[in-house]
Formats: C-alpha cells, structure tokens, sequence
C-alpha cells in the first residue's frame, strides 16, 4: 500500500484548512464543527473513500508485477496537473493500460443505459469520458506506434452489474471497461500471454519519460 496518494492528501487538506485559525481550532478541539467544517468533513469524506478505493486497486494490481507488469500509480502527464490513478504497460510491449479508480455509492448498481453509465439513476458517463480524455492524451504523448492505450474504470463499493460492462465515448475507437474489484485481474490477465522483455522495456521507459509523481512540481 502506498504511504499517501493525491486522493488522501486532499481530504486531509480540506480538514484543515476548514480548521484554520484559532477560534475555528477550539470549536473543533470541543466537538463542535461550523457549517463550513461540515462541509468540508463531507466533501473529505468522499476523498478519503477514493483513496481507500485506490489503495485497494494498487494491490490488487501488485500480483501482475510478478506477471512482468510494470505499474505506476498516481501519477501525471508531464505539464498537465490531473492525475491518473494507476498506468500499466503490459509484459508484451504492446499496450498500455490507464486504470482509474472509483468509489460509488454501495447500495446503489452500476449500469449501463442506453449508452451511458449510471450508478443507480445518476449518470456516471462524464466520469468515463474524463478517463477517455486522459488515455487520449496519454497515447498522444507516448506516440508509439504498435502500443494501444486502454482506459478502464474500477468501481468500487457500487456493485457493477455482471462484474464487467464495456461502455463507449464518441471519438474513441475501442471500449472503456467498466470493472469491479474481483474482474480486474482477470480482465488484465486475458491480454496477450506473449512476453517481449525487450518491447516491454522500451515501452515502460517511455511511460516514465511523460509520466511523473503527481506530487512533484511541474
């Protein structure tokens, strides 16, 4: 597990700096919280649970390193400032692989309706266009030819209906697989049994060379 991603540093952020200033400091060290705080603590709260979601998709996805998998989690595009949740490049050398992390709602299903994906009646599709976006923007930046970017999303606490959906953005070629947790390596695992250390290699290099910590400065 990773000692802190974006996801946890911004929901401790939010905390404190509802909390800031000596008043608002001894309200909260009495138990009491302004409405200010209140918000903050549920807009936190929901931070936390992604960062929690994250942490488990980065374990999950620790058994492929032995697979010849290589794995970078948080991280950015080099002079952008959204962060990807997990990159993989594939033992093959033939695909990289964008994984973003989500925490839904648990009571609710996640589905996918006329097109678009829904976790329970609320519409989750701009979520999946956002992680298109940066696959998109990755494979531009990477501009290997011979290596496909897929974008898929993990959904964790919302059951996904059937495990597996696939769903698609206008303008992109190729599906966005929508997965829970237990599907995850599976889906992965089915990629090309092919193994090209060299490719591989050459591929994870470049993944590194536009990729960096989204904690550093650009």
């Amino acid at each position: 597990m990773r000692s802190e991603n974006s996801a946890a540093a911004k929901a401790a952020a939010l905390r404190a700096a509802a909390r800031k200033g000596l008043w608002r400091r001894l309200l909260s060290a009495a138990g009491f919280r302004t409405a200010g705080m209140r918000r903050a603590d549920s807009t936190a709260a929901r931070w936390a649970h992604g960062a929690a979601g994250e942490d488990v998709t980065a374990e999950l996805l620790a058994a492929l390193e032995a697979r010849g998998w290589a794995i970078r989690h948080d991280v950015r595009l080099r002079g952008r400032q959204f962060n990807v949740d997990h990159v993989l490049a594939s033992p093959c050398g033939t695909a990289v692989v964008v994984v973003e992390t989500k925490h839904w709602h648990r009571g609710r299903t996640t589905t996918v309706r006329a097109g678009r994906v829904f976790c329970g009646v609320e519409d989750r599709h701009g979520q999946v266009e956002k992680a298109v976006k940066y696959a998109r923007l990755i494979q531009a930046a990477l501009g290997m030819r011979g290596v496909v970017v897929m974008p898929v999303m993990v959904v964790h606490g919302s059951p996904v209906a059937g495990g597996f959906l696939e769903a698609r953005v206008q303008g992109w070629e190729g599906p966005v697989y929508v997965l829970g947790p237990d599907r995850l390596l599976p889906t992965l695992a089915a990629a090309p049994k092919v193994s090209d250390p060299r490719r591989a290699a050459a591929v994870a290099a470049r993944v590194d060379s536009v990729l960096s910590p989204y904690t550093e400065q650009p």
